[in-house]
């Protein structure tokens, strides 16, 4: 198919590119015609094409996690991902069509050999294709001074490259060029490693370990030992996380957020060394941070770390949350309720009964995560890339272990194997099911919370929730409640998080566990938002919840369940037969006995006191 004159004729007015030129290159391309709503390219996919837009409008967006914004709106005879003339680089942003759109398109393959073919003509429309992206460059710094959105330093570029070749990378960037290919390729959630505090300081403490050791055992010198100490110290007072960039989903077990660290590691020590990011031959990321390491031991290590400092966050949270769920019950200790039972009445009991049974829950799930976090202690320093520690020197895994030790303040041990500490994915599945163990419980007590609360005129209300904020939109008075309701959620999804840690876990195959990236994402995020909705949950509910005394005693006189109470007085036939007349006629099981004269009320209220309806006693029988 050859492409109309005319469109060669707009695109060259547009673009500044002659029609000759542009007629020739664009005599190979193909025509690709786009539906309503359909992407043409996404943001960080690789370029495949350059092309010029035929008919409709193409609109250009940032934004890849839930909050997309438009950049431009491209119409016809616009060149669109021209920057395929320019280099192999991902796309900068996406671009979509609302109504649809067709497109003049010339593959990248093509484009490279036409370089090679007719180097002339190429590079004067590259030259063109510069002057346009450079226009672009001039209003949206327009469009950003224009919006006073405060000021931007602009730096310049470096040129780093790997074994997959040179990249550009901004000097204000302390990552360097596996990180950049990282952020392109794992562009998914959003979510970055800086969002985890807690896995960058336990990535710090691994690489500062490591150093340490590999100094005192020779393989590096003191002033790279010094630098990358000073770096990894840094890290550990909160300095340099903005630039933990790579997303937590990724491939590649992990390697991506260790080369992220070994980067940003090696780029700060080489400034505290008094050179230039990227100056690599006086501290290189491999040789150096990374050195007697692999991904395989340095990051799980790091994420067991993380676990455990999350863990010590957390387990205050939950004992915060048993202290106040404790002080509930001795405030209502004199409170008599009618106990449940698959939601039906059973026997009588004090509210501070059951406010005491969930402290014991919250008891029960903090030592079971106590426990849980001992076998994090155990880790593979030194296992290298499967556990054999191959180039690392002799003694390396006792002596990081002790340094790790020292600089985390944890007792951590060595584990007994390191082979199968590399590949055995087991200790993750362990605390998961138990942080899930601990989310069953909690929500147990937001259910119960929201059934006691529930009313206020037509359901039991039996407690007052502090109220929160309104609780409709169309009902006036209503308060719904809130607390119970978003701690629940949370609990569902540290739930999920467990099936997920467990596929993830059993995904290991051979010598390494390829999934642990998303391991370590479930387990440090369900850890920070069952911390936050224990945190929530004590301050802005239980320590606020009130009884309501007189409908709790209520419920216990009317109730059916009194009877069982009454049987060793009044014996079984008596207290069947209270119990039928009460549930055909609707009366009070109190009123009735008192009107039988079984019991008079003197007796009948020693009964129903809190103290002899709630534990076991002498029963005077008649």
């Amino acid at each position: 198919m050859i492409i109309e004159k005319s469109s060669i004729r707009h695109a060259a007015k547009t673009s500044g590119i002659s029609e000759e030129d542009l007629a020739i290159f664009f005599a190979e391309g193909i025509q690709q015609t786009y539906q309503p709503n359909e992407w043409l390219f996404q943001e960080s996919t690789p370029r495949q094409w350059a092309g010029i837009i035929l008919d409709g409008e193409v609109e250009l967006v940032r934004g890849l996690h839930g909050s997309s914004r438009r950049i431009a709106t491209m119409i016809a005879g616009s060149m669109i991902s021209e920057g395929a003339f320019l280099d192999g680089d991902a796309h900068n942003s996406g671009a979509f069509t609302r109504n649809g759109a067709t497109v003049w398109q010339i593959p990248v393959e093509r484009i490279a050999a036409f370089r090679e073919v007719k180097p002339e003509l190429f590079y004067r429309i590259v030259s063109r294709v510069a002057v346009g992206i450079n226009r672009r460059l001039r209003m949206l710094t327009r469009q950003l001074h224009d919006s006073k959105s405060g000021d931007v330093v602009m730096s310049g570029f470096r040129l780093e490259h790997d074994s997959l070749g040179m990249r550009e990378i901004s000097d204000d960037a302390y990552y360097g060029v596996q990180t950049t290919r990282a952020m392109e390729n794992f562009a998914i959630s959003g979510i970055f490693v800086r969002n985890f505090e807690h896995l960058i300081e336990g990535l710090a403490m691994v690489k500062k370990a490591a150093a340490l050791t590999n100094h005192e055992l020779g393989a590096i010198n003191e002033a790279r030992m010094q630098a990358i100490c000073g770096a990894c110290d840094e890290l550990l007072e909160g300095k340099l996380h903005d630039h933990f960039t790579v997303d937590m989903f990724q491939g590649g077990a992990g390697t991506s957020t260790n080369m992220n660290t070994n980067e940003v590691i090696a780029n700060r020590g080489l400034e505290l060394m008094g050179y230039a990011k990227g100056e690599y031959q006086h501290l290189h990321p491999n040789d150096h941070v990374n050195c007697s390491q692999s991904t395989n031991d340095a990051y799980p290590t790091a994420i067991k770390l993380a676990v455990l400092l999350s863990a010590r966050s957390l387990l205050r949270a939950m004992e915060e949350l048993r202290h106040s769920l404790e002080m509930k019950a001795a405030e209502f200790s004199d409170v008599l309720k009618m106990g449940r039972t698959e939601n039906q009445d059973a026997v009588p009991m004090t509210l501070g009964q059951e406010f005491n049974a969930y402290a014991v829950m919250i008891d029960s799930a903090t030592k079971a995560l106590d426990r849980a976090a001992d076998e994090f202690l155990d880790i593979n320093m030194g296992a290298t890339a499967i556990g054999t520690g191959i180039n690392s020197p002799p003694g390396y895994a006792s002596l990081v272990t002790k340094r790790l030790a020292e600089v985390s303040g944890f007792p951590l041990r060595k584990a007994r194997n390191l082979v199968e500490a590399t590949q055995n994915a087991g200790t993750f599945v362990q605390m998961s099911a138990t942080l899930k163990r601990a989310a069953v419980q909690i929500s147990k007590i937001c259910n119960d919370l929201r059934w006691m609360s529930s009313g206020p005129r037509c359901g039991l209300n039996e407690i007052n929730l502090p109220p929160m904020q309104p609780g409709s939109s169309i009902m006036p008075g209503k308060v719904n409640p809130v607390i119970p309701e978003l701690v629940n959620q949370i609990c569902y999804q540290v739930m999920g998080y467990d099936n997920v840690v467990s596929m993830a876990a059993e995904a290991s195959e051979l010598e390494l566990c390829m999934a642990e990236p998303i391991i370590a994402y479930d387990l440090l995020h369900g850890m920070m938002i069952l911390k936050n909705g224990c945190v929530a949950l004590t301050s802005r509910c239980v320590a606020g919840i009130e009884a309501n005394r007189d409908i709790c005693r209520g419920y216990v006189e009317k109730s059916i369940g009194l009877v069982t109470a009454l049987v060793p007085v009044i014996g079984y036939e008596h207290s069947a037969a209270i119990a039928k007349e009460a549930l055909k006629t609707g009366g009070s099981v109190y009123d009735l006995v008192l009107e039988k004269s079984l019991l008079s009320k003197e007796e009948l209220d020693d009964i129903l006191r809190p103290e002899n309806m709630t534990d076991p006693r002498e029963i005077p029988r008649k």
